[in-house]
């Protein structure tokens, strides 16, 4: 018999620390007791993006008291936990050995059940602690480190569609931030600057459009962005509001053609759905330009589009503590001994692509 579960979550992947406790009741309905989330961006701003040294570091100065405040706000004791669980990977070493190292501790303590998570599964079952979703749907995942197209069949059970082969999308607009002296974070900089640019006035391209798979690739596309700024006489604030806008044009363009691909062979493959579902996480999710293009080509193909709000499409522990809960009340958990893992794919079966490294 199903009983209710209390979790501990713990993110410490990238930029961002986290806590979270989230409850699992004995019907499966989860809620969150608290999400704490301290982003590092202003301490990485200067240098234009993420210093891994620097995010450790700054894990190991305010893990502890993270934890504390969630424990607090949720109102309970470590003793009145069921599991703890920790982000495992895919992400920076030494920041996922910050967060895996105090869970473990802590589950030793307590005599808890400690469960090493997959980063990019807590952003694929995000839909499920907000919107009670239960698979299967669709997933774009277009972050700073991933950009992927994945089939969410089941818990533990996903199947990639397409995935990078060269830069992330977040990380492409932070590049083009930079280029363009916008600052860090890049993606509300350029979309801020797109707001008053004209979108027709510069032609870049769309990148892999009428190419048969649901890969990505945005490389070519910064390339052009760069080329275009070093071949104006003087790049005044016109020229880049034009050159922002057109180059989010060209990202809607090429992501919306990627999911055409995606959401046929979906389809295809779920032919019993009568509503088949998109969903979208990660930190780009919040870009309005994208998800206005998203909601054109989702009436296209009849996919009801969910977009989580957006502190749950970012980097949280809420999302680690769910999937924890998911997995503990499965009786899947992990040992002590568990690896933190810089590379961790969602689909290990998918076929290898090119380049695409960690991003996979």
């Amino acid at each position: 018999m199903a009983k209710c579960l209390t979790v501990l979550g713990i993110e410490s992947s990238c930029d961002e620390t986290a806590a979270a406790v989230v409850r699992l009741s004995a019907d499966g309905t989860p809620k969150t007791l608290s999400n704490i989330v301290l982003s590092q961006t202003a301490d990485h701003a200067i240098f234009g993006g993420v210093v891994p040294e620097l995010a450790a570091r700054a894990h190991i100065t305010h893990m502890d008291a993270l934890i504390k405040q969630a424990m607090q706000d949720a109102g309970l004791t470590f003793d009145q936990l069921d599991g703890v669980a920790a982000t495992a990977g895919p992400g920076l070493v030494g920041g996922l050995l910050v967060g895996m190292m105090t869970a473990k501790s802590i589950a030793m303590a307590h005599d808890l059940s400690f469960l090493g998570i997959n980063h990019l599964e807590g952003h694929a079952l995000t839909p499920g602690l907000t919107e009670g979703l239960a698979p299967p749907y669709l997933l774009l995942l277009v972050s700073g480190g991933h950009t992927q197209i994945v089939s969410v069949e089941a818990v533990g059970e996903y199947i990639r569609y397409g995935t990078t082969i060269d830069d992330a999308l977040g990380e492409a607009f932070d590049k083009t931030a930079k280029l363009l002296n916008l600052g860090y974070p890049g993606g509300p900089a350029v979309e801020r600057a797109a707001q008053s640019g004209d979108a027709t006035r510069f032609k870049f391209p769309k990148p892999l459009k009428g190419k048969p798979n649901c890969n990505f690739s945005f490389s070519g596309l910064k390339t052009a962005v760069r080329q275009k700024a070093q071949g104006l006489e003087k790049v005044n604030d016109k020229d880049v509001a034009d050159i922002c806008a057109g180059f989010q044009a060209a990202v809607v363009g090429s992501v919306t053609d990627r999911l055409n691909n995606a959401m046929i062979q979906f389809s295809q493959q779920h032919s019993n759905l009568s509503e088949p579902v998109l969903v979208v996480a990660g930190g780009v999710a919040a870009n309005q330009h994208l998800r206005a293009g998203l909601q054109d080509i989702c009436q296209q193909h009849r996919f009801r589009l969910i977009v989580p709000p957006v502190n749950l499409c970012t980097d949280n522990a809420a999302m680690i503590a769910y999937v924890g809960a998911l997995r503990l009340q499965r009786g899947d958990v992990d040992e002590l001994d568990m690896s933190v893992r810089a590379r961790w794919p969602l689909d290990p079966q998918g076929t290898p692509v090119p380049f695409a490294g960690v991003k996979a």
